[in-house]
């Protein structure tokens, strides 16, 4: 039987981006059942986005909600530089480590790493390995799986580790305002130890935001590992199947997927699953059934919370999109209280 987290109805969460900057928009979303947004600041700051918050907010008073505002840090996570304009990687080509703007600890990395050294970009949406050309260039680079390439899109190097802080001075800054912007909530990336979160804590109370929520984003094998000595410093758990998904091949992850939400449960604490819910629908007006089927089996498993980004920041559908979820969403948990009153019952 499920423990009690001390949660309500689950929270359905989208992300605000350019898809999403108008006031009626956002209003769609609040009407079709969202009741948390998420603003990702590896690409903005709070005060470039200040007039879309306020759209937030003047939105929700319209609607007569009070949404979560959850603020994604961008933490110890590793992204690539600016471009001049989206560049097409071809399949088969060679290019460059330079020709990439790559954070100089990853461009160490590479340099010294021998050939066949995976990296993932974009959420591993692009694949490239390393090939050895002479002890004077180092390591280039070949395209295995091609797509076009943006600026400050994530990377990762499956087993190669790098010693980040837990927050850039950035970060710092930016919690020092939240409270100011009607932050509710916080998302911590890449968390790898109990530490991380509780330096987090830390600077959230030293700005007065006690009361903001600590979320933490699984996204690597550490915090599967340490997920247990994690959870008494969060108020919630984030499966974060993007970079979780490149940090081990693909068909573990759902086993990964099952064993975090076992632990929450067992633990009692909440836990959010994201990533990919509903990805046709950056493009399409209707999901696929594995999708809807992915978010209803999130939910029967115990999750307090699902969330979309892509589709709501940049998709073509944002308002459609949280009505799938919210729809779905409600239907599982329907199915959810069932089941656990036929156990209850039995």
């Amino acid at each position: 039987m499920l423990k009690k987290t001390g949660m309500g109805a689950v929270r359905v969460y989208g992300t605000i981006g350019p898809a999403c900057r108008d006031k009626e928009t956002l209003r769609q979303m609040f009407q079709e059942g969202m009741d948390g947004v998420r603003l990702n600041l590896s690409h903005t700051s709070l005060e470039e986005a200040s007039a879309l918050i306020e759209s937030l907010h003047e939105a929700a008073r319209e609607c007569g909600v009070s949404p979560e505002l959850l603020i994604d840090m961008q933490g110890p996570e590793l992204r690539i530089g600016y471009l001049k304009a989206p560049v097409m990687l071809a399949e088969g080509e060679l290019i460059e480590v330079e020709d990439i703007p790559f954070p100089e600890a990853v461009k160490k990395c590479l340099r010294e790493s021998g050939t066949g050294q995976e990296v993932l970009l974009d959420d591993g949406k692009i694949l490239l390995r390393t090939e050895h050309s002479s002890k004077l260039q180092g390591n280039r680079l070949r395209v295995s799986r091609g797509g076009f390439l943006g600026s400050r899109k994530s990377v990762a190097l499956p087993g190669c580790s790098f010693r980040t802080p837990a927050m850039t001075e950035n970060d710092r800054d930016q919690l020092k305002r939240a409270k100011a912007y009607g932050v509710t909530a916080v998302m911590q990336p890449f968390v790898r130890s109990r530490e991380d979160l509780i330096e987090v804590r830390n600077v959230l109370d030293e700005s007065g935001c006690k009361s903001v929520r600590l979320l933490a984003k699984i996204e690597n094998r550490d915090g599967i590992t340490r997920l247990r000595e994690l959870i008494p410093h969060c108020d919630e758990i984030v499966i974060a199947r993007g970079d979780l998904g490149n940090a081990m091949d693909l068909w573990e992850l759902p086993a990964a997927q099952k064993y975090i939400s076992a632990v929450c449960r067992e633990e009692g604490r909440a836990f959010m699953v994201v990533t990919q819910m509903l990805d046709s629908m950056m493009h399409r007006q209707v999901p696929t059934r594995a999708e809807v089927s992915d978010i209803f089996n999130a939910v029967a498993d115990g999750a307090s919370s699902v969330m979309v980004t892509g589709e709501t920041a940049a998709g073509d559908y944002p308002a459609l999109a949280i009505r799938y979820l919210y729809r779905t969403v409600r239907e599982a948990e329907r199915y959810r209280s069932e089941s656990l009153a036929q156990i209850l019952s039995d």
